[in-house]
């Protein structure tokens, strides 16, 4: 899909919110909508089309929007918000509708002298519902950064790069380097190892803790391609896994089977969270699995859908989301098994392929 069918896809939407336009100020609802990487910029959208838009940036990209955004009319202004306000007002918007999740108090005050408060509506995540279904091109981008976060995990472990005396926090940057080493923009966030009782902690950030034979090693991590986000978790093991390791770890992996076996299009997201929790619960540790299933991933490393029990809505057709349960004992250790998938017609598409058998790795 086109940045041109996104904004068209978006312009119907405003039709049947009855807005004459759109003002978008989140920078990355504006790269889903143009392909404009840079810092600073904004969008009005009219729900006419094109031959009507306008994309705002400052001085500093003037070049860089020539050749990102070459198919709308664009301004170049500081201050984005006010300029395209003014246009608004000056092509006589009716309605003008906001991003209220972004726009601060300040921002709306701005806005009201510009256009008057009795034309402005508020409008909570609109571009965000468009963004929650990945077209074909944004698939691809996530395969690509799942690909690369299973290649750069099997290079460290054939590599020893998992090994007592090491310390988390080289574990992490090894392994990101490995990232970028493979075509990686970066990782997609900070790289989780916790090793040991650490492992218990669901966002533990890596120390300088060694790890030892018999712990538990956690790695969440994920590769960033061409903004969009990759995220995968595995847990293994220094040495022979003790009874209760096994028993935490085999517990885990049934409960990611059935949540990924309930990942169905017009699925509702809490019946999914429920199906693996179900098998925690059951299991006795329903208190030691503190987080929902799963989220949503692309540009952000966290965006909708969510996938928990306080969660609403229906799972959609290119819906692209983890399935991660985990189980966490304090003191003594804790799983998290993660995948991204992909919500089909049939079975979910699985893009992230390293092995979910527990990996022992020698002492």
């Amino acid at each position: 899909m086109s940045h041109r069918q996104r904004r068209e896809a978006l312009c119907q939407r405003l039709v049947e919110l009855q807005l004459d336009a759109l003002l978008v100020t989140n920078s990355l609802n504006v790269r889903y909508l143009t392909g404009f990487t840079g810092s600073h910029a904004a969008l009005l959208v009219h729900a006419e089309g094109d031959q009507r838009s306008v994309f705002c940036t400052d001085g500093r990209y003037q070049t860089q929007s020539q050749r990102q955004v070459p198919d709308l009319r664009r301004v170049i202004d500081r201050s984005c918000l006010l300029r395209l306000a003014q246009d608004a007002r000056e092509h006589t918007v009716g309605r003008l509708g906001f991003e209220s999740h972004v726009v601060t108090v300040d921002g709306y005050a701005a806005l009201a002298k510009v256009t008057g408060p009795e034309v402005l509506v508020a409008i909570s995540r609109p571009v965000e519902r468009l963004r929650s279904i990945k077209d074909h091109t944004e698939v691809a981008a996530l395969r690509t950064a799942c690909a690369i976060a299973d290649a750069a995990l099997a290079g460290l472990l054939a590599d020893g790069g998992l090994h007592p005396g090491r310390t988390e926090r080289e574990v992490a940057r090894d392994l990101e380097a490995r990232l970028v080493a493979l075509g990686a923009a970066g990782p997609s966030f900070e790289t989780i190892v916790a090793a040991g009782a650490h492992s218990a902690i669901p966002h533990h950030r890596p120390t300088d803790t060694e790890l030892c034979c018999g712990d538990l090693v956690k790695l969440d991590f994920g590769a960033l391609v061409e903004g969009y986000h990759s995220d995968m978790t595995r847990t293994m093991v220094l040495g022979a896994p003790s009874a209760w390791q096994q028993e935490l770890y085999d517990l885990v992996a049934a409960a990611q089977a059935a949540g990924r076996a309930a990942l169905r299009a017009h699925v509702d997201v809490r019946e999914v969270d429920a199906a693996a929790r179900k098998v925690i619960v059951e299991a006795g540790h329903g208190n030691d699995f503190v987080h929902g299933l799963g989220h949503g991933v692309g540009l952000q490393i966290h965006e909708a859908p969510a996938l928990s029990q306080f969660a609403a809505g229906t799972l959609e057709v290119g819906m692209t989301v983890t399935v991660e349960p985990g189980v966490y004992l304090a003191g003594r250790g804790g799983v998290r098994i993660e995948d991204t998938l992909v919500v089909t017609g049939d079975e979910p598409e699985l893009l992230t392929m390293t092995t979910k058998e527990l990996v022992v790795v020698p002492c």
